[in-house]
């Protein structure tokens, strides 16, 4: 069964809290993040990219930027920027998009479970992507950004957090420059508390939805801490890291899109006399076309949408991975037409999260960059939990969850 375990929060004065919350480190890049604290130095970025305070021309790998992190951190302390709870707390983190809100509740995992399979995964995680983030976690003794998790919603659990949404007004309550929402409420109710870890206890298992590296540093640094303690008692802080828990019926997964660079040496006839022999092809003309189920896809080429579906005897509902539409394309199309078969180190394709909506993929083609671009009907949430059950592992790129958690609304530390 999933820990859910309280903790005395680190968190911001409400009348910093939206300045102090930040989009995930691994969302911009550091020329971005550098633009983005500009005339604010209450970002949690300073923390997160710490490079940004430091030369441009620095490697954001360097030494010196994990101990400006550390340092950064304990002045956010220092200036009452941060100040940690009393007691042991639960908080519930709120998100609205597109006027659906979705409910969080924020605690923390267990080291344990993810080492034990009960937290499940459905992506590989890169060594290089987990050492940088393990190297914070070291340095500043803290979870400083919370992980997404979502779990088989629990009905108890939802009554509760309604229970405490609709009678109290939230800690921090704001919308971002992107226009999502933000809500985030402390529950100091001891019995509440008590209610809610005890209804986690039917959860079987937790599952990643975003952030898998993050995830993976978390737990391997608690591990590290655990083996390197010879008075380990289990107890210690650093057997849990920080998680926001979404039920799974309030969640959507929105599409995850492809972009490639050329047509791989084929004609423009070779190419579509190759694609009509895997697809039913109708064009759509300049309007844009959104995929309408599943193993339906949309193409923008030469100034036009098509509507691309897959002929029956091309794709295998019946295996986990084999009936997810990344794949179908990747194998009728990506490999075996256009000769990319390795998404994670060819150069020719690029992705395009669906938050961008299809007109960014006409722009790319359209500017000449791009040959022809590919939009997905989303993954549903069944799917990636069918997936991650089976033991499986998703095709790169395959989910996107938005909106994302804003980090800096609550801490975890190690000690």
């Amino acid at each position: 069964m999933a820990i859910l375990k309280p903790f005395k929060g680190l968190r911001p004065p409400r009348e910093i809290s939206q300045k102090l919350a930040s989009r995930p480190y691994d969302v911009l890049n550091s020329n971005e993040a550098r633009i983005e604290v500009t005339d604010n130095p209450y970002s949690l970025l300073h923390i997160i990219k710490p490079e940004i305070d430091l030369p441009v021309t620095i490697d954001e790998h360097a030494p010196e930027v994990y101990e400006k992190a550390s340092a950064n951190l304990a002045s956010f302390m220092e200036n009452g920027w941060l100040v940690q709870d009393s007691e042991e707390y639960l908080y519930i983190y709120a998100q609205t998009m597109n006027g659906k809100t979705q409910y969080g509740i924020v605690g923390c995992a267990g080291v344990e479970d993810y080492m034990n399979g009960i937290i499940k995964k459905h992506e590989l995680t890169r060594k290089d992507k987990e050492e940088d983030r393990m190297k914070h976690v070291r340095i500043t003794n803290a979870n400083m950004e919370p992980v997404f998790f979502t779990y088989l919603a629990v009905a108890e659990i939802d009554a509760i957090v309604n229970q405490i949404v609709s009678n109290n007004p939230a800690d921090y309550d704001f919308t971002a420059d992107d226009g999502f929402g933000h809500h985030f409420w402390v529950i100091r109710d001891a019995e509440q508390i008590s209610e809610i870890v005890r209804l986690f206890e039917k959860v079987p298992y937790t599952y990643v939805a975003d952030g898998h590296h993050r995830t993976a540093a978390a737990a391997l640094v608690g591990n590290e801490k655990k083996k390197n303690n010879p008075g380990h008692t289990g107890n210690e802080e650093y057997n849990f890291f920080l998680a926001v828990h979404f039920p799974s019926n309030q969640l959507t997964i929105i599409d995850y899109n492809r972009v490639v660079k050329d047509l791989n040496g084929l004609s423009n006839a070779e190419y579509f006399q190759k694609l009509e022999e895997v697809f039913e092809i109708q064009e759509k003309g300049s309007e844009i076309y959104k995929p309408v189920k599943l193993h339906n896809f949309s193409m923008y080429f030469e100034g036009k949408w098509y509507s691309l579906t897959a002929r029956p005897g091309t794709y295998n509902d019946s295996n986990p991975i084999g009936v997810l539409d990344v794949t179908v394309l990747s194998q009728l199309v990506l490999d075996n037409i256009l000769g990319i078969s390795d998404l994670r180190t060819s150069k020719r394709i690029d992705f395009v999260g669906g938050i961008r909506g299809l007109g960014e993929l006409k722009r790319r083609v359209d500017s000449g960059e791009m040959k022809v671009a590919f939009a997905l009907y989303p993954v549903s949430l069944q799917q990636l939990i069918d997936i991650a059950d089976s033991g499986n592992i998703m095709p790169p790129k395959t989910t996107w969850f938005e909106p994302k958690l804003r980090s800096g609304l609550v801490v975890h530390l190690l000690d």
